[in-house]
């Protein structure tokens, strides 16, 4: 069962002359072992061998899981749509008003398909010995927005707080509980993401998503077990707000100013990011995808904390050239050190 002294990984990374490259990537994985997207999400054994393909391809400094943030909402009783390969979505809102929210029961881990990504997680701790894997999970207000509708769940803040927290309560008890689970598992870390919180203003982000972000980090990190946040809304007015978590990394989207977001971090923490997953990775040629990793592994060269990465998880339908092409203009650069 894999279980890394996290800490001691991440400094080295930090110590270390080159610039690791974690992309948030499974889906070529999936793609490269013949499956489809609905099978990977609802089978342990095809997500394991998704991540497994692609350990085996590519020089990642650590191994991701698959970023489906339906997962949580299946469990708390949301109705998901499984297209065949194109990523799972919630279909309506569960929940309309307090009184929903107060009859709300909180998940059991056999719920939904929680059970198959625990054995993903358990079946990549023990296939997977030369780098760590981080899972992903929801964060808790981007989940409360998922079970009550997110323009709904924000305007509820303001018009009915204590229903509100009582919603994000009962997501920070189950978010927490499933992350312990992973942690269970022998995996390294998870991928925290809270890409609705960046809609929040600073003060509100800290509010209504950090503060129960920390008490997860709180309940469930340790030198065996990293909680990296992720928030690809935030476009510089929630970085203090997620710092203010104590995560062990955090990882940012697309938008922000990356130079910018790593000054207000923590040195002794991972700053990762931020390629566009859709414009670059999909999208783009190889020699655009190989330029922009250049030219942000070159905007990035006075953090030694940094780790290239997507901003996101990348879609289904990433040519394997820009994959490829990726790796390269991270090995050119390190070469060139």
């Amino acid at each position: 069962m894999q279980r890394f002294d996290i800490d001691r990984w991440r400094e080295k990374l930090i110590g270390q002359a080159a610039v690791a490259a974690i992309p948030v990537m499974t889906h070529p994985g999936i793609e490269q072992t013949g499956h489809t997207v609905r099978e990977a999400v609802c089978d342990g054994r095809v997500h394991y061998e998704a991540i497994r393909a692609l350990c085996t391809r590519y020089p990642a400094a650590a191994a991701t899981m698959i970023m489906d943030l339906t997962v949580e909402a299946e469990a708390f009783g949301a109705r998901i749509l499984f297209p065949e390969n194109e990523v799972p979505s919630v279909t309506d809102r569960l929940l309309t008003d307090a009184a929903g929210i107060a009859a709300l029961r909180v998940p059991t881990l056999d719920a939904g398909r929680v059970g198959e990504y625990l054995d993903a997680a358990r079946r990549a701790a023990g296939g997977i010995d030369d780098r760590p894997v981080f899972g992903g999970c929801i964060g808790p207000f981007s989940l409360a927005g998922r079970l009550y509708g997110l323009s709904e769940f924000m305007m509820l803040i303001y018009l009915d707080q204590s229903a509100a927290v009582g919603l994000l309560e009962k997501c920070t008890e189950f978010i927490a509980s499933y992350c312990g689970a992973l942690r269970d598992t022998g995996i390294a870390g998870v991928l925290l993401a809270e890409p609705a919180a960046g809609l929040l203003s600073g003060d509100d982000c800290l509010a209504f998503s950090s503060r129960y972000v920390a008490r997860i980090v709180a309940q469930v990190q340790d030198r065996g077990f990293a909680v990296v946040l992720h928030n690809c809304g935030n476009t510089g007015h929630c970085t203090g707000a997620m710092t203010a978590t104590g995560a062990w990394g955090y990882h940012f989207g697309n938008r922000i100013d990356l130079p910018k977001a790593a000054a207000e971090c923590p040195a002794d923490s991972l700053v990762m990011g931020n390629l566009d997953p859709v414009g670059v990775f999909q999208q783009a040629s190889p020699e655009e995808v190989r330029e922009a990793a250049r030219q942000l592994l070159e905007r990035m060269a006075g953090f030694p904390n940094f780790v290239i990465s997507s901003g996101c998880d990348t879609p289904p339908g990433v040519p394997e050239a820009n994959i490829d092409a990726f790796y390269r203009a991270v090995d050119d650069f390190n070469r060139d050190r």
